[in-house]
């Protein structure tokens, strides 16, 4: 599956885009990512960032190593215009894959999809793990890239929700989350609100996607006993960290780079109760009872990004999609 030796296989945007993946495939992949570094097979290194003094831009760099399917690789991330409204902003992500049997490049490709899959089939696995007993309700924040596919993962690991809720400030993103929905679960509908503070309070999972400017600020003392809180982007405030009764991350030391907006009026982060890996590896619990009120953190770790672009990777080279660019010679 690598590109001959001296060229690159360029995946973009449009290559990745016709490829068919299922919402369980993904969850499959993502959660195999996850149990493979548990169990030390893999490597997934803090990440780096850079932010210029006015905030205008925020850029990161992750390297990892999936042990299972013997392949390192290097993801960027690049955000500019964070001062500017949405339509103003420019983002861009890529991830380079190199074959670590053979020692040959298998392909770079635009990340963008493989981003907006792999985030939140990890949230969903989270609410899977983490969600009291029975949890009929979900509320996603923010109709952004992250949110508008949170709801058909969410009912691919939890097909009990009833009630889903979506919150948004934009018309075209609230569209794409309900036709994502029905594209998905045709049976299924979203209901939008316009009072946060009352679908948080009935929301058994909330799911914060949203950009630095939502106006959306769920605090700790709106949620039920045993709601479980996920913070992916904006939308919830640091109460429902500081008071939550358990607090799981992916990462505890990546959400200290990532989370810092979360930090309390000492600019302290309170411990973490568990990393996120060993919950659903089951050598921890996600809940101990059904009113503890959680708050997971899901910053998203490289490893699983390398298992999902490996896998559209082999999916379009096996279609001879891409461009090879004789980047070595």
């Amino acid at each position: 599956m690598t590109s001959h030796d001296g060229t690159l296989r360029v995946l973009s945007t449009s290559d990745l885009a016709g490829i068919d993946i299922s919402l369980a495939d993904v969850v499959e992949t993502v959660e195999g990512a996850y149990r493979t570094l548990h169990a030390g097979r893999s490597d997934n290194p803090r990440k780096l960032t850079v932010k210029p003094e006015d905030g205008h831009s925020v850029s990161y760099a992750m390297l990892g190593r999936d042990g299972t399917r013997d392949v390192v690789a290097v993801k960027t991330s690049y955000k500019h215009g964070l001062d500017k409204s949405r339509d103003q902003q420019h983002y861009y992500t890529t991830l380079t894959l190199y074959d670590d049997v053979t020692g040959l490049p298998v392909a770079m490709m635009d990340c963008s999809r493989i981003g907006s899959l792999r985030t939140p089939a990890v949230s969903a696995l989270v609410a899977r793990e983490c969600a009291r007993p029975g949890a009929r309700s979900a509320l996603v924040i923010g109709t952004g890239t992250q949110g508008r596919l949170a709801l058909p993962f969410l009912l691919t690991t939890l097909p009990g929700l009833e009630r889903l809720m979506v919150f948004g400030t934009h018309t075209e993103g609230i569209a794409a989350v309900r036709d994502q929905l029905r594209a998905h679960f045709p049976d299924r509908d979203v209901e939008i609100v316009t009072d946060v503070r009352a679908a948080a309070s009935d929301a058994d999972v909330i799911v914060a996607t949203a950009g630095a400017h939502t106006p959306a600020a769920v605090e700790a003392a709106w949620l039920k006993p045993g709601a479980l809180s996920i913070l992916v982007g904006h939308g919830l405030a640091p109460s429902t960290l500081h008071r939550a009764d358990r607090v799981i991350a992916t990462s505890e030391a990546q959400m200290h780079v990532t989370g810092t907006d979360m930090a309390d009026a000492e600019g302290e982060l309170p411990a973490v109760d568990a990393e996120f890996p060993p919950v659903l590896a089951g050598l921890t619990v996600g809940r101990h009872h059904a009113e503890e009120r959680i708050f997971a953190y899901n910053s998203g770790l490289v490893v699983t990004d390398i298992a999902l672009g490996h896998r559209f990777a082999q999916l379009a080279l096996a279609r001879n999609l891409g461009t090879e660019v004789a980047l070595w010679k």
